[in-house]
């Protein structure tokens, strides 16, 4: 049977947007976007993909969301995008190109199932395919994440974990190939759940993870369950509004990681978890992106 080609609707704009753009799209498709970050030019390219081709409208919506990100004050770039008709094996074949495997110290390989990467002596290993909806985990904040899971594992120590806005799984599924215990994760995007527990079933740690689907506005402020490493990967107005339910599903050592955020705006999220009794201890700039490691005062 001949598989129907794709539709791929991309923007090209600046890593300080990535996340604002990627919101905008995936929110004008109702579906996740994807997006790859070249470190020569500088420039992200923000992409859905669509079983259908879009309506003729579409440019104007696109348009108007574009000047919304801009009238806050960011740079968009050129924020030159374009539609385009692809078939699957084109796109399959792309993101071989630019999905490589990841390496997290010692502890953990990220790699495609494509890749013949071999793992190191008691290196963990995560498989992750890129999907029509969600990205891969190349992103620098996921990256800081991942390092961090790493970095904060006492072997032999019973420690729980928290994934708030999983996406694809990746950090939850990371986290588990790494013996925390419990670990939960969740997402507001009822697709990116699905994608996220397909990811854990490829993986084989489906029984060692709950995903499930919520809102981060609607954590509990008592939890009967607090975590012991907390990774929010999320936008700086999210963080900001709802710092005090994050924080509140920390336990009393532990430690909050923060990304997603753009360098211009870290120091007023510091300035607001450090109010809920949050210390930096380390962070990292990458590019336009900014991210941190708190613990509990």
């Amino acid at each position: 049977m001949k598989q129907q080609p794709l539709w791929r609707v991309s923007i090209t704009t600046t890593p300080e947007v990535e996340d604002a753009v990627a919101e905008m799209l995936g929110a004008v498709f109702s579906r996740g976007a994807v997006s790859y970050h070249n470190l020569q030019t500088g420039v992200s390219t923000i992409t859905v993909y669509c079983e259908a081709k879009p309506p003729a409208g579409i440019r104007k919506t696109i348009l108007v969301g574009l000047a919304q990100i801009k009238n806050c004050g960011l740079k968009v770039g050129s924020g030159e995008w374009t539609i385009a008709r692809v078939r699957r094996e084109d796109w399959a074949e792309s993101w071989k190109r630019h999905f490589k495997p990841i390496e997290v110290g010692n502890k953990l390989l990220v790699k495609p199932s494509w890749s013949k990467r071999r793992p190191r002596k008691n290196q963990a290993v995560l498989v992750l395919d890129p999907g029509l909806s969600f990205g891969t985990g190349q992103h620098p904040t996921t990256a800081f994440c991942l390092r961090e899971i790493a970095r904060c594992r006492k072997l032999g120590t019973r420690q729980s974990f928290l994934d708030i806005g999983t996406g694809s799984g990746i950090l939850a599924i990371a986290a588990a190939k790494l013996g925390y215990q419990p670990v939960r994760a969740f997402d507001f995007d009822a697709e990116a759940v699905r994608i996220a527990r397909a990811n854990a079933r490829t993986n084989r740690v489906q029984t060692k993870l709950e995903i499930g689907l919520e809102n981060v506005s609607q954590m509990p402020m008592r939890p009967a369950q607090k975590y012991d490493l907390i990774c929010a990967n999320l936008i700086s107005d999210l963080l900001i509004t709802e710092r005090r339910r994050i924080a509140a599903q920390l336990t009393r050592s532990g430690t909050l990681v923060l990304a997603g955020i753009s360098k211009s705006e870290f120091p007023e999220v510091r300035k607001e978890f450090e109010m809920s009794e949050l210390k930096l201890l380390s962070s990292k700039t990458e590019n336009e992106w900014r991210s941190g490691s708190f613990r509990a005062e």
